[in-house]
């Protein structure tokens, strides 16, 4: 697996840098998260009742991306990120997923929701039916949403296997 890169956000820039700055490095940080767990580790649940597993964590990023990006704000035709019986998305694990795959399912979608923000203003407005909301609000809602769930993987990772940071 090749090393993660991290590039603080530009702390004087414009407006698009600065939302766009953060939401990449947070994104980072949730790879560095799952990198160098076993598949054992990743997908257990180590803070206990919580049913979150830090691959679960990761994967659920993943529809949070789509749904946002692909789904409501480009209107695209893409494969709904949740299944009838998890309408709300929560963070269940397939059998015979691995990390690899999860961490390369969360690079793909990360890399389609570039391109759809950089094909944008931040005033554009969603194209699927029934949304108002702008490029700002879904950039500024994944910026939030990204570092919560971060906040998970922080308390996951370090109960796994002590690893704590950035």
């Amino acid at each position: 697996m090749s090393e993660i890169a991290r590039t603080r956000p530009p702390e004087d820039a414009d407006e698009r840098s600065t939302f766009t700055g953060l939401l990449d490095f947070l994104r980072s940080t949730v790879e560095l998260k799952l990198t160098g767990l076993t598949e054992e580790q990743a997908f257990a649940r180590p803070v206990d009742p919580s049913a979150l597993t830090p691959a679960g964590v990761v994967k659920h990023l993943t529809a949070v991306e789509r749904f946002w990006f692909a789904i409501d704000f480009a209107g695209l035709d893409v494969e709904w990120p949740w299944t009838e019986d998890d309408p709300h998305g929560a963070f269940p694990v397939l059998p015979d997923e691995t990390v690899d795959g999860i961490l390369t399912a969360y690079r793909t979608e990360c890399a389609r929701s570039r391109e759809i923000i950089a094909a944008a203003g931040l005033d554009d407005v969603a194209r699927s039916e029934g949304m108002t909301f702008n490029l700002r609000y879904a950039v500024a809602h994944l910026i939030e949403e990204t570092a919560r769930h971060l906040g998970h993987l922080d308390i996951l990772r370090e109960s796994t296997d002590g690893e704590v940071g950035e």
